[in-house]
């Protein structure tokens, strides 16, 4: 579920979901963007194996690590909305803090 979490992020730049599953998303998310700051074929190799999407892959290693380039760490943030209507679950919008070429933001699933 995070790899699939992930995958959504790296998508659309920004996810809407509960708390503990941005969390765990998160994790996999920033794994993700360093091991795409190294590009190397091990590192890409570990990324497809951790993602499962090799389309995402290349796009996370041709736009989104080279635009962290700069950055050491902290690629995501979590935004808290308030609890859901239907079960009071707490949600968050977790998003990349840098405005990436290639996603597809107008997709967003917010």
């Amino acid at each position: 579920m995070g790899a699939n979490l992930a995958v959504q992020l790296l998508t659309y730049g920004r996810i809407q979901t509960t708390e503990p599953k941005a969390r765990l998303a998160r994790g996999v998310a920033e794994k993700a963007i360093t091991l795409a700051k190294r590009n190397t074929l091990h590192a890409r190799r570990q990324a497809v194996s951790l993602l499962r999407d090799k389309q995402i892959t290349y796009r996370l290693f041709d736009t989104i690590g080279p635009a962290f380039a700069d950055v050491n760490g902290g690629y995501t943030r979590v935004l808290k909305l308030g609890p859901r209507q239907g079960d009071a679950a707490p949600m968050v919008l977790l998003e990349l803090t840098r405005d990436v070429a290639g996603i597809d933001a107008d997709a967003s699933q917010t």
